[in-house]
């Protein structure tokens, strides 16, 4: 699949992204989550996993900015990605975000519900839990010591199951070693925040029909955060049993799911 790296024209940061699918159909939003490396380098792999919504929709995935400050929070993260889909003309957009990029994208509709037609929101809650602090605090004391085959293998096993992870963990020394000084920085940078977010104060801003997804073995934000998150929204909730956060990488009919919400709201 046809898929395109930029980086969106502002004088205030650099925000790199990929678009691909269907060029002038409705735009969705992909708000992924935290990762070590940048998310647009995996391009190619993004766009086939997203493949059913590329069918229909215009997609764009936007990576965090690449000149983080020391301090980034969640919040500056939602502007950010907001003034970005305002200079590429995405107005009332579909959003997928998941993990902290559905943290994001809770602070984005928030903030800005002109911006967003309908909302998917993926293993992700609207608080940071003692679990997901005490796993977060981990990581980045790993990245700080610059333990990077420590690092991504606590990574992978936190994020998916006992299954996937054994599929994956003979590639994850070649990943570790291919991960930059400057990359291990940027992540302690852009998981800081995670330790204190709370956006319940703010949740009942956002108007747009919203989809919660969660998974019932979620060792990261705790298989009660998609339920809470769910009824504070009043919207559709649906857990996958058996999955762990990592679910909407492993689960098969994950981006079926995905496009008959979209379809509801996008193609009236």
């Amino acid at each position: 699949m046809s898929c395109s790296v930029k980086r969106v024209p502002t004088t205030s940061f650099e925000m790199k992204y990929m678009r691909f699918g269907r060029e002038g159909a409705a735009p969705i939003v992909i708000l992924p989550g935290l990762s070590v490396q940048y998310v647009t380098d995996s391009a190619e792999a993004v766009a086939a996993a997203y493949g059913k919504l590329a069918a229909d929709y215009d997609l764009y995935l936007f990576d965090r900015r690449t000149d983080v400050p020391e301090k980034y929070s969640i919040r500056q993260m939602a502007e950010d990605t907001a003034q970005a889909m305002q200079i590429l003309g995405l107005h009332r957009a579909g959003i997928f975000g998941v993990s902290q990029g559905g943290m994001i994208a809770q602070a984005l509709a928030a903030r800005y519900p002109q911006l967003v037609s309908a909302m998917v929101l993926g293993s992700t809650a609207c608080r940071a839990t003692a679990q997901t602090q005490d796993i977060i605090c981990s990581w980045i004391e790993l990245a700080k010591e610059e333990r990077r085959d420590e690092l991504m293998d606590a990574f992978a096993k936190a994020v998916y199951s006992p299954a996937f992870y054994d599929r994956i963990r003979s590639i994850l020394p070649a990943m570790a070693q291919s991960i930059k000084p400057k990359e291990l920085s940027r992540f302690v940078i852009l998981a800081s925040d995670l330790q204190g977010f709370d956006l319940s104060d703010q949740i009942d801003r956002i108007v747009c029909p919203v989809l919660v997804i969660g998974a019932g073995a979620d060792r990261i934000m705790g298989p009660d955060s998609a339920p809470e998150l769910a009824e504070k929204l009043d919207c559709d909730l649906y857990i996958y049993e058996g999955y762990g956060h990592g679910v909407y990488d492993e689960a098969p009919d994950y981006a079926d799911r995905l496009k008959q919400f979209f379809d509801l709201y996008l193609k009236a």
